[in-house]
């Protein structure tokens, strides 16, 4: 059975530091100008914000030497590397969480206007959002199965640590709806709207969730890589 949960943005408990840091300031804070404007944006997409994600569980057996994992009948090329991580697991949740269609249509409207910074600014609250999201996801999926005894793993996306992009399409072929959140894909397996992720957890009793460990993947561009380390 799927669980699905909307969100608005203060249960997000967004910070503009965490804006910045999604803009690339991990050592000092923007000026005056990028602050006010930070904060303006923040107060424009507060009300009009509509998160939302979903899980299921599935049972699924990973095979961590060949780098694959069979979940209700089809086989996914997740590669060694999640492969590991992904041991021990009783069964599989897979998951998607998006800052939903208002702020594609915010981000949009954005465009139009041509404000270069406003629209950085919008690209990387939206990431922080879709993550954000992810995160409230993830502490669901958590109390959902604490009374099992079981744990989780990080989540895992197609298109990093060396699991293919296309995967997506098969993944989203296991979803009980076809657009679960409303999240659609296109040809080339990108979500729409754009600030979405989709993913896998691994769940059970000897499994746990641990830091990403970035010294084994060689994806330079992952936000995870870039994130400052404290």
């Amino acid at each position: 059975m799927m669980q699905r949960q909307e969100l608005g943005f203060g249960e997000l408990g967004i910070s503009r530091q965490e804006v910045y840091e999604a803009m690339g300031y991990h050592d000092a804070n923007p000026d005056a100008q990028v602050g006010a404007e930070t904060d303006a944006l923040l107060r424009q997409v507060a009300p009009l914000l509509q998160a939302s994600y979903a899980f299921f569980l599935l049972n699924g057996e990973v095979d961590s030497e060949a780098g694959t994992l069979m979940l209700g009948g089809a086989r996914f090329a997740i590669d060694r590397i999640i492969a590991r991580q992904l041991r021990g697991s009783e069964a599989f949740a897979l998951f998607v969480a998006t800052a939903g269609s208002a702020f594609e249509q915010f981000q949009q409207a954005l465009q139009a206007e041509g404000d270069m910074v406003r629209i950085y600014l919008a690209d990387s609250l939206g990431s922080v959002i879709a993550e954000r999201t992810a995160d409230r996801m993830e502490e669901a999926l958590a109390a959902s199965i604490a009374s099992r005894g079981w744990h989780h793993t990080n989540r895992y996306s197609p298109g990093y640590c060396g699991w293919y992009v296309g995967e997506q399409q098969r993944l989203f072929s296991l979803f009980p709806t076809p657009h679960p959140c409303g999240i659609h894909l296109t040809d080339s397996s990108l979500m729409t709207p754009i600030k979405s992720v989709s993913g896998l957890i691994g769940i059970g009793t000897h499994v746990r969730k641990q830091e990403y460990t970035c010294g084994l993947c060689d994806y330079k561009d992952c936000f995870r890589r870039r994130k400052p380390t404290r």
